[in-house]
């Protein structure tokens, strides 16, 4: 018998489509501008400034997008808090090797959760530690020639310790890891919506996942 679930709340839904947008824009302009391949049209001479600024938009944008799914593993339900990514019990390392096992082809069945897989969750878990790292370096470059408590604030704070060119390497080398993961993301979620035919594309529109419970 098919049972819906309503498992993904609409602050889940909303950050983690605001994250795909935002990062896709980051991801283009980011690369224009360590890479600027275009040359400026005929009388418009500021290409590079905007890209910077869309760029910086889309920065602010996807920063407020990840404290807001970080306040959210504190007050939404049990298949947004935090318990659900950190691995604190032996049976969710046992379900890790378990999903590993399946993504090697080692083994032919796959440990159903309602939630997030066991392994799913620990990437996500790494994953929201690199936008934290990204959100830092590329806020630490952007206080370059800036002044005040926010600038330091948000990134400034680096500049003493870690060279300009390698904070840029670290951002741009994040961003290639982010981009990898994304790939992989989309990959995952098709494969395992046709396999358990739980709706698991769909849910993260809707908000329910559809279980088999025969």
């Amino acid at each position: 018998m098919l049972r819906r679930v309503y498992v993904w709340e609409w602050p889940v839904r909303l950050t983690h489509w605001v994250n795909f947008l935002t990062i896709l824009v980051l991801s283009v302009t980011g690369y224009y501008i360590g890479n600027p391949i275009l040359y400026a049209p005929p009388g418009y001479p500021f290409l590079m400034h905007t890209m910077r600024f869309i760029h910086l938009v889309a920065a602010y944008v996807f920063t407020i997008s990840f404290f807001i799914r970080i306040y959210w593993a504190f007050m939404g339900n049990q298949y947004a808090r935090w318990g659900e990514f950190v691995p604190l019990t032996r049976k969710v390392w046992r379900e890790i090797i378990d999903d590993v096992k399946y993504y090697l082809f080692l083994k032919k069945e796959h440990p159903h959760r309602v939630g997030h897989h066991a392994l799913a969750a620990l990437t996500y878990l790494g994953l929201f530690f690199l936008f934290l790292l990204e959100i830092v370096t590329g806020f630490a470059l952007n206080s370059e020639g800036r002044y005040g408590f926010f600038a330091t604030l948000m990134g400034g704070w680096l500049l003493p310790y870690i060279s300009s060119q390698t904070l840029r390497l670290y951002h741009h080398l994040f961003m290639w890891v982010v981009i990898a993961f994304v790939t992989f993301h989309i990959y995952i979620g098709w494969f395992i919506d046709i396999v358990e035919k739980n709706s698991i594309i769909t849910s993260i529109f809707t908000g329910y996942k559809t279980l088999d419970e025969a």
